[in-house]
This record gives structure tokens, sequence and C-alpha cells, in this order.
């Protein structure tokens, strides 16, 4: 699933990621297929994009790593004047058009269907959304049980500086919307950091809950009792006071950092949650870093190379030994 980091402050923006890639084998077991993996790209000289979830799309009877539409849609002579709420749009669009999930969702709701016929349960209730299944069945043993299960997702962060020199963050989801993160024109927006894929640690760390608290009795009582709104307000009260208006750079890189390897650290050590056992280690490898300012636009921090015993070469550049 991986771990893309953004932390936004007045000295720049920070984009981080891990190198992980896994993927789900005939038997629908997870498997990690490489540590190399690239997730952070740069679409002009002021905006860069990390990209987590779904790795790997049909297209011509073969597997295209969604990594390739991305360099694709960036060599596009087009992007070097577009802002940053551009290229998220047009990137969203892109992938609503090449990851066909409805079809993927229709398969997921036969294969629930025939499995639990298969165990003799009888279905009760199946109804699908735009973006996920819920559905209901009687076990031979005469229990009701729920269930839930959503089309993997594509995850998209897209951070940077328009032409007028504002910055702005958005996220998106595909199957799903697009979401403003950060905007420098808009009070209490302008600093932060984000992060998209396995942020359960990160999540924990910072705010002081991840989101699967919503799916804990008593908070789901508050909740239908109080609002969300409120509930989740006042959850945010464990948050740590972190000045992200007063970070510097180096900052912003060492929090970023710090993130991935902690998520990779406690994966390492654990095997989801207590009450969702069996989560997959998403995150590790090399960590790439990319900065952007207003000066000096995307520049490389940390950028994998390609290597053998003590040669490195630099796709960008001249090899290196």
């Amino acid at each position: 699933m991986s771990l893309v980091i953004n932390t936004t402050t007045p000295e720049g923006i920070v984009l981080a990621a891990d190198s992980r890639q896994s993927y789900r084998n005939m038997k629908g077991m997870a498997r990690i297929g490489s540590e190399n993996a690239i997730k952070i790209f740069q679409i002009n000289q002021r905006i860069g994009v990390g990209i987590t979830g779904l790795a790997f799309l049909p297209e011509g009877g073969v597997q295209k790593n969604v990594s390739q539409y991305i360099e694709e849609f960036r060599r596009s002579s087009k992007v070097k004047k577009m802002g940053v709420k551009d290229v998220v749009w047009k990137l969203h669009s892109l992938f609503n058009d090449k990851y066909h999930w409805k079809e993927q969702m229709d398969q997921i709701k036969a294969n629930i269907q025939n499995d639990l016929n298969s165990k003799g349960c009888t279905i009760l209730q199946m109804e699908m959304d735009d973006q996920s299944l819920k559905f209901s069945f009687r076990t031979p043993q005469g229990t009701i049980e729920n269930g839930m299960v959503r089309a993997d997702p594509i995850e998209i962060l897209v951070a940077g500086y328009n032409p007028d020199g504002s910055h702005q963050v958005y996220s998106a989801t595909i199957p799903g919307d697009v979401q403003e993160l950060r905007d420098s024109a808009k009070a209490g927006m302008e600093y932060g950091s984000s992060w998209l894929g396995q942020g359960d640690v990160a999540a924990r760390i910072v705010l002081g809950f991840d989101g699967r608290i919503q799916n804990v009795d008593f908070v789901k009582e508050a909740i239908q009792d109080q609002g969300e709104q409120l509930i989740m307000t006042q959850l945010r009260g464990l948050e740590y006071a972190i000045q992200w208006g007063t970070m510097t750079l180096q900052d912003a890189i060492d929090f970023a950092t710090l993130m991935i390897q902690t998520t990779s650290a406690i994966q390492r050590f654990s095997d989801g949650i207590n009450a969702d056992p069996g989560d997959m280690p998403g995150v590790g490898g090399p960590i790439d870093v990319a900065v952007i300012t207003p000066d000096h636009g995307f520049v490389w921090v940390k950028k994998k190379k390609l290597r053998f015993d003590d040669h490195q070469v630099d796709l960008d550049n001249e090899p290196l030994l």
C-alpha cells in the first residue's frame, strides 16, 4: 500500500515516499513485489506528485504500472503551464478513465456470492453504491453478519506552486473525489502535513488516533448521539501542537522521513491491530525525498539510483562511480 507524506512550510514543500510495492497473487495473498518502486514524480518545475494504492492496471492484455501513466502525463507539453488544481483534476480524470473499477466491483460481488453460497450462507442483502458494496448474510448457525468491501483505490497527492507564486496541495482518490488540503490563500490552510496510503501510524503519532477508532462501539454510539463533527472535534484535542508555520524546510524533511521510518518499524514488529489482525507490511525500502521551493522549484534531495555492486547510474545525469 505504501506511504506518501507531504509537509508544507513557509520555506517550501516536502514530498517523501517509501519504495515498497506489493500485490496479490493468484490465491489472493498479499506479497511484496519490489523494494525499488518510484512513487514521487516531478510534473513540471513547480509541481510534484506522490502516488499510492493499486500499482498496476490492465491495458492491452498486459499489466501496466500506474507510474507509467504519470510519466506519460508529465511529458505532455501542456503540463508546463498548469497549476496545482489543473494537475490534480487532469490526473483524477485520467485514472478514472483507465481504471475500470466498476468492473472490479462486479467481479467482487460475484466472488462474494459464490463464496457465501459455497459455505451454506443465506444472502439477505447486497447493495452497491458508487464506491462500495455492503452486504448481510445468515450463517448456517443462524447468526446474521454484515460486510463491506471497496475497490482497491489509487490515491494521488499533488503539491506545488502555481504560476502566480501561491501554493496548494490536493489529494485525489480513484474511485472517489478530489480534496483540497492546503491553500496559501486561505487562512488556517496554509501549512501542515498530510499523508496517503498506510497512514495509521502517522495518524496515531500526530493526531492521537487513526480512522479505525470509528469502528469502536462506544465511539459509534457517541457519533450517533452527538454527531460526527462534534466527536471528531473533541478527538482532535489529542493532536500534537506542531508549529507548522514556523517549521524549517530541513525540519519538514526530518518529520516526513521519520513518519515513514516509524511506520516501517511498527509494521516490522506488528501484524495489524487486535480488532483487525493480518495487515500487510506495505511500507519499506529506500525513502525518496523531494522539495519544492518558490526560488528553486522542484529539487530531489534523495532519489534511488540504478546500481550494480559499487557502480551507480543516475538516469538524469552521468554514471557515478
